[in-house]
């Protein structure tokens, strides 16, 4: 199991340090930043003072210039959103549906700008949208503080540490109920980054037979998007998709 963590612009050079630190705490080390608002974000005196340590995660953390840059391996994103979108990925809260996520090689959380939150069109990528809850009267967190909640509720589903005032046992992971998923095993389920490409070569395709009218798309490549979330593709069918989104271009240009 791969956890990555994906910070898309952030605007706080203390929050990535942070972040930094909450990871570590949990046993986690992949961060990705997105168009973070200081290309020198990970070199920043606040930045590194707040990591409290966590050095090593800043030093292998990644900046890169575009979500799907940041998706590769990832089979299942986790969006953190307050607020649900029309047409988007099921609202969730943390731990229940972390006990689901067992059968995945690759699960990304993602969390948008302290600003304005999340993009629609990055919800709309993500197969749920995480709820922590809080006091309905005052739900605000601070990005760090829902990155170490999420890290924390991750790493207890994943077994989480051994107590040291236990005798060194284990501590007992979180039952797995058993899965009667239809979905592709595990070692061919496409990535995130290759659902991403699946759904531009068809959106070119419905655009070539006028199914989509790019001046009035509505939600249909949301919803597409969901559709294909739900259907847990394997790559194999990727090609098979993408194959037809080609065929369908080519006959498109050969009519006109």
């Amino acid at each position: 199991m791969h956890t990555r963590f994906i910070l898309i612009e952030t605007s706080h050079a203390g929050n990535v340090g942070a972040t930094a630190r909450a990871m570590k705490v949990m046993g986690f080390s992949d961060l990705v930043l997105v168009r973070p608002r200081w290309s020198n974000v990970l070199r920043r005196e606040e930045t590194i003072q707040r990591a409290s340590g966590a050095l090593d995660v800043l030093h292998n953390a990644r900046i890169v210039d575009a979500l799907d840059d940041a998706l590769e391996g990832m089979t299942h994103l986790c969006a953190t959103a307050m607020t649900p979108r029309d047409f988007g990925p099921p609202t969730v809260e943390p731990r229940p549906h972390f006990t689901e996520l067992v059968e995945h090689t690759g699960v990304a959380f993602l969390f948008g700008s302290e600003r304005y939150g999340m993009r629609n069109e990055d919800v709309y990528r993500c197969h749920a949208c995480i709820r922590i809850p809080t006091n309905p009267q005052f739900g605000s967190l601070n990005l760090a503080s829902a990155v170490q909640v999420l890290a924390y509720e991750w790493r207890l589903a994943l077994g989480g540490f051994t107590n040291p005032e236990q005798n060194n046992a284990t501590t007992t992971p979180m039952p797995m109920p058993s899965s009667t998923s239809t979905s592709a095993p595990t070692s061919e389920r496409a990535d995130a980054q290759q659902i991403a490409g699946l759904l531009s070569h068809w959106q070119e395709a419905l655009t070539a037979i006028d199914f989509l009218d790019p001046d009035s798309p509505k939600k249909l490549m949301p919803r597409l998007n969901q559709l294909l979330n739900r259907a847990g593709l394997t790559q194999e069918e990727v090609h098979i998709l993408r194959g037809i989104a080609k065929a369908t271009l080519q006959a498109s240009a050969v009519k006109r």
